[in-house]
């Protein structure tokens, strides 16, 4: 599964690479991104916090049901196929950032890292936990994404759950970029 967690939107594609030549099996765009769902369910009265990250799990889960259940009817098991996940996003990239302990943001370091599943929940409850105030002081994070990045994890442990996997590949580049290459490639079917 590879996904890409934006700021208005969600995006999920299911990718069989069983064969020499890899196929889309199936897509979607959930409306739900880092912007958009702090705007809407993360924020409590007295600030952010474990109810308004809860209640954010809960929608971004429940904006990929219809996902789940499209992939349960072409006979993969709902929330328990063995998948391998690939996130694209900022989110993935800046919680890369955080696991390596880097200081600034360093793409020859983040892109094509392979994270333990775990250790990317626990990066997202640790935020999760923290003031704003808290997770402006960590470094990759800092004030322009301590705002965000809250439902960005959200988001994440959402798909976590749904597709538990013991590895995250982590991709600097997004989706727009691999359009792009296959567009210059000429190859547009």
């Amino acid at each position: 599964v590879v996904f890409d967690i934006g700021g208005g939107s969600t995006e999920l594609v299911l990718i069989d690479d069983a064969k020499p030549v890899p196929h889309i099996v199936d897509w979607h765009s959930a409306p739900w991104g880092v912007v958009s769902l702090t705007e809407s369910h993360g924020r409590v009265k007295g600030g952010d916090g474990p109810v308004a990250y809860e209640r954010m799990r809960a929608v971004a889960r429940e904006s990929f049901a219809a996902f789940v259940e499209r992939l349960g009817q072409r006979g993969l098991p709902d929330g328990a196929v063995s998948v391998r996940l690939l996130g694209t996003s900022g989110t993935v990239t800046t919680l890369a950032s955080v696991h390596l302990g880097l200081e600034s943001y360093d793409r020859s370091q983040v892109d094509g890292l392979i994270v333990p599943a775990p250790a990317m929940r626990a990066i997202s409850q640790r935020l999760a936990g923290m003031n704003l105030a808290q997770r402006a002081t960590v470094p990759c994070i800092g004030t322009e994404r301590a705002d965000l990045v809250v439902a960005g994890c959200a988001i994440l442990e959402a798909i976590l759950d749904l597709w538990p996997a013991e590895r995250l590949g982590i991709a600097d580049r997004g989706i727009r970029e691999g359009i792009l290459r296959r567009l210059m490639q000429g190859d547009v079917h």
